[in-house]
């Protein structure tokens, strides 16, 4: 049976595989059509899209935004955004320049903490936008840390020494500006939102009313009981299902395209039903 991967990264933003890598790696694997969903970027989607053309794999072009949430990790996938999109590529200028800033005191956070790292070493690891991911690859190759988690638990994630807050979107401003470039949305990897059942579906019921589409029920993070409640959820919303794997490359060894941690398997089927309901709007696929 085909299978597919609707939540995957490139270099356009921190994964370690070229859009066309990322094409190619989806057609070794026996995947029938991938996502690529950058953060905060649609710089590599038209190299994706063509590599596809090419080499027999379906792309859709899509994006994923970072959303201000007082729960957990609140992440939203476009599906289907325009490759060319200005009001996209307008938005995610803003919030590169304000990503720049806090990867500056970061960097200057870690000096001050006594180590030699400079932005000049971390921009040599990004081919596209830079992030923390590329701050803990200069970590580890300077063996200040043993490893990507590692480099995130001490220093620059939420508990970590040098960590600095980011500025995300509103629920209503990413879902509009969704909205405005027809794309279709989905609550990315609802398990780092949250686990509790009362707390997601009040979060996802919000979400619902925002004009959110869809909700991962099948990917890395979820154990057979989420992909349950989400199911549930889904249901109780009238939501999409939608999966991916939210592959990284080498950043996120652990992940598999197309197979998550080893068990992972989204159906054709998911995809079909996402491009009815888009069909069911008059929106192209």
């Amino acid at each position: 049976m085909p299978g597919i991967d609707l939540h995957t990264h490139s270099t356009a933003s921190d994964g370690t595989l070229t859009p066309v890598e990322l094409v190619l790696a989806a057609k070794e694997v026996g995947l029938v059509a991938i996502a690529l969903t950058d953060h905060d970027t649609i710089a590599g989607l038209p190299e994706a899209v063509r590599a596809g053309e090419k080499h027999g794999v379906e792309v859709i072009p899509g994006c994923e935004l970072s959303v201000h949430s007082d729960v957990g990790v609140l992440h939203i996938v476009g599906l289907w955004v325009d490759p060319y999109s200005s009001i996209l590529q307008n938005k995610f200028e803003s919030i590169r320049k304000k990503r720049g800033l806090r990867n500056d005191e970061i960097i200057k956070k870690l000096q001050k903490l006594g180590l030699n790292i400079t932005m000049d070493e971390v921009r040599e690891k990004a081919a596209g936008t830079v992030g923390r991911p590329h701050i803990a690859s200069v970590l580890l190759d300077k063996n200040y840390v043993k490893s990507f988690d590692d480099a995130f638990n001490r220093y620059i994630g939420k508990t970590g020494k040098a960590y600095i807050s980011r500025e995300s979107l509103a629920p209503d401003e990413a879902l509009n500006l969704l909205k405005a470039t027809n794309a279709t949305s989905i609550l990315a990897h609802p398990a780092l939102l949250s686990t509790n059942e009362t707390v997601l579906n009040e979060q996802v019921k919000e979400l619902k009313r925002l004009g959110l589409d869809g909700i991962e029920i099948y990917c890395s993070s979820h154990t057979t009981e989420m992909m349950g409640i989400c199911k549930k959820i889904a249901r109780k919303y009238n939501l999409l299902a939608s999966g991916g794997s939210d592959f990284h490359g080498s950043v996120k060894p652990e992940i598999k395209l197309g197979r998550g941690t080893g068990k992972l398997f989204i159906h054709h089927s998911v995809l079909d039903d996402l491009k009815a309901l888009r069909q069911s709007k008059g929106l192209e696929i």
